[in-house]
C-alpha cells in the first residue's frame, strides 16, 4: 500500500511532466481516497473502464487517456457528468498521462511498441515544438511492406491499413503511436522507408505516395496498450501494489 500523493509524485518525475507542453493535464486528474493498493489501468478512461474499475474495486485508475482536453466544452454534464459521478462516488481516482507516456525511453508507448516489434531504435525526429515525438530505427533484416504489415497484425492483434509508396525494401522506418500521422511528411525528409503510427488521414495517403514513403496505419488503440500496461506493471513491482490491465476492445 501506498500514499495516493507519494504515487503520483513518483510518475510525475519519473515521466518528466513538466518537460511537455501538453493538450491535457498530466498526473492526477481526479481525486479519490488516499491510500493505494489495488491499481487498474487501461488506454482510455471511457465508461466501460470505469466501470470495470469499480468492479474490481480499485483505488486508483492510470489511464493514457484521460479528460480536460484543450477546447472542451468545461460544464460537467451528460457523459462528462456520468464519468465523473462513476469515480468519485467510487473514491476512485483518475491518474493520467498523455505525451510524457508516448515519449518514456523505457516505459513510453513508442518504446514499447519497438521493443515488441524488434525494431532498434537510433534516434528521435518530430517539428519544431515537439522534436523528440517521433522515433526512427532499423529493422532487423530489410523486407518488402507487406511482410513488415503481417508482422504488425501478428504482434497486435489488428490488421493495419498499408499505404505501399514504393517497391524497395524497407529498412529504417520510423513510428509514433496514437494520432501521430502528420509526422510523416517529416519521417520522409530524413529518407525513411516506411512510417508507421495509429491513425490515418485522407492527406495522408498522397503525402505517402508523393513523397515515397510508405505508411501503416497500425490502429491508435492497438498501438498505445502498452505504455500504460508498463507503466502499471512497474508501478505494482515497486510499490507491491496489485495491478490489473483491462483492454476495452477499440476498433480504431
Amino acid at each position: 500500500m501506498i500514499q495516493r500523493d507519494t504515487l503520483v509524485q513518483y510518475c510525475d518525475e519519473l515521466l518528466d511532466t513538466e518537460a511537455y507542453r501538453d493538450y491535457c493535464p498530466n498526473g492526477l486528474q481526479v481525486q479519490g481516497r488516499e491510500p493505494i493498493q489495488r491499481l487498474v489501468t487501461g488506454v482510455t478512461a471511457c465508461q466501460a473502464l470505469l466501470d470495470a474499475a469499480v468492479d474490481r474495486q480499485a483505488d486508483m485508475l492510470l489511464v493514457h487517456h484521460g479528460y480536460f482536453w484543450k477546447g472542451e466544452d468545461p460544464r460537467v454534464i451528460g457523459m462528462k457528468h456520468q464519468r465523473l459521478l462513476t469515480l468519485l462516488q467510487a473514491g476512485i481516482n483518475l491518474l493520467a498521462y498523455h505525451l510524457p507516456l508516448d515519449g518514456h525511453a523505457e516505459l513510453g508507448n513508442n518504446a514499447r511498441l519497438a521493443a515488441l516489434l524488434g525494431f532498434t531504435p537510433q534516434g528521435r525526429f518530430g517539428p519544431a515544438d515537439a522534436p523528440d515525438l517521433g522515433w526512427y530505427g532499423v529493422l532487423p533484416q530489410a523486407c518488402p511492406a507487406q511482410h513488415l504489415a503481417e508482422h504488425l497484425a501478428a504482434v497486435l492483434g489488428r490488421q493495419p491499413l498499408l499505404i505501399n509508396a514504393h517497391e524497395r525494401p524497407l529498412q529504417r522506418i520510423g513510428w509514433c503511436t496514437g494520432a501521430a500521422q502528420s509526422l510523416i511528411e517529416p519521417a520522409a525528409l530524413l529518407g525513411l522507408d516506411a512510417f508507421i503510427s495509429g491513425e490515418v488521414s485522407e492527406q495522408t495517403v498522397h503525402i505517402a505516395r508523393e513523397m515515397g514513403i510508405s505508411y501503416l496505419s497500425a490502429g491508435h488503440h492497438a498501438s498505445e496498450r502498452y505504455g500504460v500496461m508498463a507503466l502499471g506493471e512497474h508501478l505494482a513491482e515497486h510499490f507491491s501494489l496489485d495491478h490489473e490491465f483491462i483492454d476495452i476492445d477499440n476498433p480504431v
